[in-house]
């Protein structure tokens, strides 16, 4: 299946050096491939291959290669500076891509020697409106089970995606966390993950976290900037407010809502694992605004000390640009919903998952979620 930002990669190879980012085994690797197959002399190097390394280390490719992909390069001592003096002496028809693990991102911000040589881009799972795009059936509750991981997504069954699932929450634990930061209290990390399925979509007290394992809060928020790191989650802050739209932040509680890459990671009811669906979709939405239009957008939600919250605020160059609720079957607008887009004169969209008509009542609509979702990135 042809993943939607191919295309867009492309034309920005003849400018850029192009990051593909995103979580393990989210297809980057894969969609390297697959452009390399608009290239006549491709050349494919994984660092952590010795015969690649020695190429890499030696730049020992054919002068005519017109496309290099550079794979887990990040592990390379002074990898970035590397990869600079790649780029500024390269030949007229040379084209590069970086890819690797989820933390090449989180690295590469820590320094600006790429500065100005650079466009990054962030694959996220399959979503309604991707799948949509490459005319594949876009199922809801398949997304909603199974995740938007091709392999657990396209698997034949359900035990197949159960079983690639265990295998990566432990690939994910044991290996790509341990080898981000040094952790020497293996279980609690591990329990503070688990903690956060069954949490999914609620504001996280890092204190209550850490009372029922029995760590420091800063820890908590720790393992939790790590797994942000490593693209297992991310989080939905509140948002602070901006001019023309009142003081928001001083009503607001500063806990985070946290969200998994991978719906099928939620442990939950229907309802929970459909707003994480929607965040999702709505997350991916906002980094493609980033990556491919260059507009500064960011997820948020809106909560008030007196229990007042709209699930997601959708934010653009500092202002909200619409509000967002997420509900499986209830198409009576929500009255929180309702409050908050006519407090700061804002519209707002209600996604409904099994809804029989789409309407629009003063500043929100009601929206079936498949045709809504299709509309998105």
């Amino acid at each position: 299946m042809t993943r939607s930002r191919k295309e867009r990669i492309i034309k920005d190879l003849p400018s850029k050096l192009v990051f593909l980012t995103g979580p393990r085994q989210v297809g980057k690797t894969w969609l390297a491939h697959d452009i390399a197959g608009e290239f006549e002399r491709p050349v494919y190097l994984n660092y952590d291959r010795l015969q690649d390394r020695v190429i890499i280390l030696n730049e020992a490719w054919l002068a005519s290669t017109d496309l290099l992909i550079f794979d887990e390069i990040h592990k390379m001592p002074e990898w970035k500076g590397y990869l600079k003096g790649i780029f500024d002496t390269r030949n007229e028809g040379l084209r590069i891509i970086v890819t690797g693990s989820a933390r090449l991102d989180f690295f590469r911000q820590a320094g600006d020697s790429l500065a100005g040589r650079c466009f990054t881009h962030r694959l996220f799972p399959f979503s309604i409106g991707e799948l949509a795009a490459a005319d594949y059936p876009a199922d809801i509750d398949r997304l909603m089970s199974r995740g938007g991981f091709p392999e657990p997504f396209l698997a034949e069954d359900d035990a197949w995606a159960r079983r690639w699932r265990n295998q990566y929450v432990n690939g994910l634990v044991r290996e790509d966390v341990l080898d981000f930061e040094n952790i020497s209290d293996f279980k609690s990390l591990k329990l503070c993950l688990e903690l956060l399925r069954s949490r999914t979509g609620s504001p996280v007290s890092y204190s209550s976290i850490a009372r029922d394992i029995g760590i420091a809060p800063n820890t908590v928020k720790k393992y939790i900037q790590i797994f942000e790191a490593l693209c297992i989650v991310f989080r939905v802050t509140p948002f602070s407010g901006s001019p023309g739209q009142g003081n928001i932040a001083r009503s607001l509680l500063k806990e985070p809502k946290i969200y998994f890459y991978d719906t099928g990671m939620v442990e939950g009811d229907e309802g929970a694992k459909f707003e994480n669906l929607a965040a999702l979709a709505l997350a991916k939405e906002a980094a493609a605004a980033e990556d491919v239009r260059g507009t500064n957008a960011a997820l948020h939600y809106l909560r008030t000390k007196d229990g007042r919250e709209a699930d997601f605020c959708y934010v653009e160059n500092g202002a909200i640009r619409f509000l967002a609720e997420a509900k499986l079957s209830d198409s009576a607008i929500n009255k929180n919903l309702y409050y908050f887009c006519e407090k700061y004169q804002v519209p707002g969209v209600q996604i409904v998952k099994n809804l029989k008509r789409e309407r629009r009542q003063d500043r929100i609509e009601v929206r079936d979620a498949a045709a809504y979702f299709r509309e998105l990135e």
